[in-house]
């Protein structure tokens, strides 16, 4: 009920900016090919779904899978860094440098150096997975209060005791912010991937769409994208709330 409370006004103007469209298309007699109506866009959807299914799983098992693999090496590059300050000193800038390459500019590079294989479709999801969840890790581990490491220290707890009884808790939050941002970006990176010579995805229809002016079947494979990252967006929601109860509960700051 709250979910229904809280979402209804995004769908209306959804609905509404959908509406507009239509009927924009009937006004101005808008050629399909340039841009179709969305009653268009729901037909091609409804028909072409067969050609679309194995594509759009294609997409998604690419997508976890370079999202699992991004995670872990987010995960294990901020816990490295937090442990180890002389290393978050050192490696700091260069992880945020590294974020100013754009990903489509390596496309061609990871290509000659792997191949058409699954390897380079990989390594950009898990470019563009790892940075958000090692930032939003790295954030939560500093967020951990001062009076309770003071006391955790009094008590004698060693740093390993410290790391996961006090400052992994008071970390999670973040890190499952880090993890949407990250499973959103993981199907554009999946997508941007099939671009380098996949056989199938979501990539691949919609450079076969484009290249052929089918736009509505374009138009399908964007709002497929949309709904997919959606999905997985939802998914971690789901997640945090099972994972983080004292959260959901109430339980503010994970003191009590």
């Amino acid at each position: 009920m709250n979910l229904l409370r809280k979402g209804w006004r995004p769908v209306s103007v959804l609905i509404l900016l959908l509406i507009v469209w239509e009927l924009a298309s009937h006004v101005f007699a808008i050629p399909e090919w340039l841009l179709p109506a969305p009653a268009q866009i729901g037909i091609e959807g409804w028909q072409s779904w067969p050609n679309y299914r194995n594509h759009l799983l294609a997409t998604v098992r690419l997508s976890i899978t370079g999202f699992l693999i991004g995670s872990g090496i987010g995960l294990g590059v901020a816990i490295c860094l937090h442990i180890v300050p002389k290393l978050r000193e050192t490696f700091y800038p260069l992880l945020i440098l590294s974020q100013n390459v754009p990903v489509i500019v390596l496309a061609p590079l990871l290509v000659i150096w792997f191949g058409f294989g699954m390897i380079p479709k990989l390594v950009i999801i898990v470019l563009v997975c790892f940075f958000p969840i090692t930032i939003a890790a790295l954030d939560g581990f500093r967020q951990t209060g001062a009076d309770m490491m003071h006391y955790m220290k009094m008590a004698g707890a060693t740093k390993r005791q410290i790391f996961w009884k006090l400052e992994w808790p008071h970390a999670m939050p973040s890190v499952f912010s880090g993890l949407k941002i990250a499973a959103t970006y993981s199907v554009m990176g999946a997508v941007i991937s099939e671009w380098l010579g996949a056989q199938e995805g979501i990539g691949v229809y919609m450079t076969l769409a484009s290249s052929s002016f089918r736009t509505a079947q374009v138009f399908v494979a964007i709002f497929l994208i949309m709904g997919l990252s959606l999905v997985f967006f939802a998914g971690i929601i789901f997640l945090e709330k099972r994972v983080i109860r004292w959260k959901s509960s109430g339980g503010g700051n994970g003191n009590g």
